[in-house]
């Protein structure tokens, strides 16, 4: 149980960070630092709470970030700031590995001298490339080819696991490192799957799926993904590590994830192809046996179950 702990979150009015926020907060002080790009934050029931204080910022800026760490002298760093998303990532690669690279050496230049309990580095599944089987959490990364600005996200990624590694042997920061195999919920905004067909769906809108729909994910609901979250801050041999988290049991190709959500949300929605105009990733499969191990992780949410909560959740939000 994380109790007494000054919380500084980056991004943390996003959707993952307004989740973990959501857990902590009534037995910890928690700053959210964000640029508010997007916002979960504005539908989050702890925008009132004393223990919440949402600064806007930016990481890239590293004078204004270091006043309000100096300020509010945290104990736990949790590091979501991050452009995300394929189409903005394709749009602003420059941007991407701007904020990925130097935004995370910022935040670890800013709390190098601190006494924290815990860092946590939130890196990506796709740092394993097109085809990630059962990827355990130590298999070998993936660089990809140069010139393809989707993995320019892959690359900073990685690139900010090594540094909070660095910054881990030699400065003694206590760093973990979390891996999310495809997050979904209540609250997502931004360019998910199943949120866009989820909102899509629910206004009986075309369900858009680019290309052959063969391309396989592994799902993870949001309240399973925050457990593993919590586990890594809790436990103390999770220090040095890096953790896939995610649910091996909510795999599904896109194309059925599609039929999936026109079926439980009783839509009337037309499942369309359209062509594929980026480079994608085709498989993405975690092991999450390091976390169960070390860590005691064990998603507990099913696929459908978890599809339900969710589009309940947006036609109460769309709908009323």
């Amino acid at each position: 149980m994380i109790e007494g702990k000054k919380i500084f979150i980056t991004g943390g009015a996003g959707f993952i960070g307004t989740k973990i926020a959501e857990r902590l907060y009534e037995k910890n002080e928690i700053v959210l630092y964000d640029n508010l790009w997007r916002n979960s934050m504005k539908d989050s029931f702890i925008t009132d709470s004393p223990n919440v204080k949402l600064v806007q910022g930016d990481v890239v800026n590293f004078g204004f970030l270091k006043s309000v760490i100096d300020d509010f002298k945290p104990n736990v760093i949790i590091h979501l700031a991050a452009i995300a998303g394929v189409d903005t990532v394709i749009k602003y690669p420059v941007k991407t590995m701007q904020i990925n690279i130097v935004g995370t050496y910022n935040v670890l230049e800013a709390v190098k001298e601190l006494q924290l309990h815990r860092f946590l580095n939130f890196s990506t599944s796709e740092v394993f490339g097109s085809y990630a089987y059962k990827v355990g959490d130590d298999a070998q990364s993936s660089l990809s080819t140069v010139g393809e600005a989707r993995w320019t996200y892959s690359v900073s990624k990685l690139a900010s696991e090594h540094l909070c590694y660095a910054y881990y042997k030699e400065y003694k920061i206590p760093v973990v490192i979390i891996r999310p195999f495809n997050v979904y919920g209540p609250g997502q905004v931004g360019e998910g799957a199943i949120h866009k067909f989820v909102c899509r769906a629910l206004r009986n809108e075309t369900l858009e799926i680019h290309g052959d729909g063969d391309q396989i994910r592994s799902w993870c609901y949001i309240d399973d993904f925050v457990d593993g979250v919590l586990l890594s801050l809790e436990k103390e041999q999770a220090v040095g590590q890096a953790f896939n988290i995610g649910n091996p049991r909510g795999t599904v190709t896109v194309r059925m994830l599609a039929r999936l959500i026109k079926e439980i949300s009783g839509s009337r929605s037309d499942i369309v192809h359209v062509p594929k105009t980026y480079v994608d990733v085709e498989l993405r499969i975690p092991s999450i046996e390091k976390a169960k191990n070390l860590l005691g992780f064990e998603p507990k949410i099913d696929l459908e179950e978890g599809l339900k909560k969710t589009i309940d959740w947006y036609r109460e939000k769309m709908l009323g």
